[in-house]
């Protein structure tokens, strides 16, 4: 097993060879996991690493993380500065992790989230996608 402390800069290549993680260890800074080709590392990390880091490079090719998609809401947010305040409002009052992108909101699925979003009427999408919540604020373990 290769022991690994942190993210390496090197560029994509076309032997990358793929670690697929989900979102919820790959936020852990302590973990074990296998590559595609069956290769062992484990990861002592001061920092937990993100979709698309490589950890390790070869001969072979780079090892690179691949967050594995997952159920997501994406909403459009609103442009009336009103609208948005009141979406903002009711999302923070769940305590939800979210990802802000350039013209939607997406929030982890839940049935709660959702049930809230058909009871105000606010237009949303359900699919599945990499999920990076903002850091920095507090999760109930979302």
């Amino acid at each position: 097993m290769r022991l690994i402390h942190g993210s390496l800069a090197a560029p994509a290549r076309e032997s990358d060879l793929l670690m697929k993680v989900d979102r919820l260890r790959l936020a852990k800074r302590r973990w074990r996991g296998f590559a595609e080709d069956g290769t062992e590392f484990g990861f002592d990390l001061e920092m937990p690493l993100k979709h698309g880091a490589v950890f390790f490079s070869s001969a072979a090719g780079n090892y690179r993380i691949e967050q594995q998609p997952e159920p997501v809401i994406d909403i459009p947010c609103p442009s009336a500065p009103a609208a948005a305040a009141r979406l903002g409002w009711l999302l923070g009052n769940l305590h939800f992790p979210i990802e802000i992108l350039a013209s939607i909101l997406r929030i982890c699925d839940d049935t709660a989230v959702r049930q809230m979003l058909q009871r105000e009427a606010i237009p949303h999408t359900l699919s599945e996608a990499v999920f990076q919540p903002i850091a920095g604020g507090h999760s109930h373990g979302a």
